[in-house]
């Protein structure tokens, strides 16, 4: 629902892009994918920064798009942000990132599928020869949740080289804190009515009428497992880091997922240096979110604080959900920074 009909509305264009590297993943989906692709009002997209929005579990970047009750779309927010002169222009593209486990992490995985290269190798030069757009120096990535997790990895390892910008909200940080042995027993007991089996319970799921919490909660730390520590040899390359009888830590593989939190990531000299050549980095957290990602962010600040990164950090009273309004910060960064 538009808020202000008297700015100008842009321009939503469909495009389909054949994934070459997506070809042939463990999980059998498709490698032909959806991206939406806003231009703003007055404007073919020729010339104009590139922002790219990674949506959070359970989403594909097309939601973004669509019609929402009692609030703006992602692109009805842009007009008017970019109409009212809040920020400059920009073009943003919405890819269709959802898997058959619930959704992505945005990183190359043997299970899942090779992400990170099919948005940087595949998607971005589609796009930006399609509308003249983005470029070296003219390129962000933002997102929400998983898909803050996305945008701060992608920041970490392609930091000025290929994204000059990069907003987080409430992104996944601080694994010890978010996936603590309760979120792995609560799988374990949810596996219990499928015989301990993820083929069984991944079946169970597909076939089912509605999914309840447990199950969406369950499907979720299946898909982390299969982004962080796939395993080819197991079905659909998934293997939890616990033993599946006591939910004891299996040290080697915790430690592959720990590899994947940006606190830890953040530790590298050369992610840090990564990070100082960008424009802006953004990083936000609600300060009662649920999921216990205030405190990984908290000390990401502090640790890239004293690392010399720039950066903006800042927390909001709220929990994890429904914080779009958060954009109204974090795009007109993003777009200044870049233009």
């Amino acid at each position: 629902m538009r808020k202000d009909h008297d700015v100008p509305a842009g321009t939503i264009h469909q495009l389909w892009i054949d994934g070459r590297l997506l070809q042939d993943n463990l999980l059998g989906d498709p490698a032909r994918r959806r991206v939406d692709v806003y231009v703003p009002a007055g404007h073919d997209g020729r010339g104009l920064p590139l922002l790219v929005d990674l949506v959070g579990y359970t989403a594909g970047g097309p939601a973004h798009t669509n019609w929402k009750n009692y609030g703006e779309n992602v692109p009805e927010r842009l007009d008017r942000l970019i109409g009212t002169g809040a920020m400059p222009p920009v073009a943003v593209a919405f890819p269709d990132c959802f898997t058959r486990l619930g959704g992505n992490q945005y990183v190359d995985s043997a299970a899942m599928g090779p992400w990170e290269s099919f948005l940087i190798r595949e998607m971005l030069p589609t796009i930006e020869e399609r509308f003249g757009c983005g470029g070296e120096g003219r390129r962000g990535v933002f997102g929400k949740s998983s898909g803050g997790f996305g945008a701060l990895v992608h920041a970490l390892r392609h930091g000025g080289a290929v994204w000059s910008a990069a907003a987080s909200h409430s992104g996944d940080v601080g694994f010890d804190y978010l996936y603590n042995l309760g979120e792995f027993g609560g799988a374990l007991r949810h596996l219990l009515d499928c015989g301990m089996s993820i083929e069984a319970f991944l079946g169970k799921f597909e076939k089912g009428h509605k999914a309840k919490d447990k199950d969406w909660h369950t499907l979720m730390l299946l898909a982390q497992a299969a982004s962080f520590d796939p395993d080819p040899s197991q079905f659909c390359g998934i293997r939890l880091p616990v033993t599946m009888d006591t939910c004891e830590i299996i040290e080697e593989r915790w430690a592959n997922w720990l590899r994947w939190d940006p606190l830890r990531m953040a530790d590298a000299p050369e992610y840090q240096e990564n990070l100082r050549r960008m424009k802006a980095l953004f990083i936000d957290c609600g300060d009662i979110d649920q999921y216990n990602m205030v405190y990984g962010s908290r000390q990401l600040h502090r640790k890239l604080e004293a690392a010399g990164v720039p950066h903006t950090y800042e927390e909001f009273h709220d929990d994890h959900f429904s914080v779009d309004y958060r954009l109204d910060v974090s795009l007109p960064l993003l777009a200044k920074a870049l233009a």
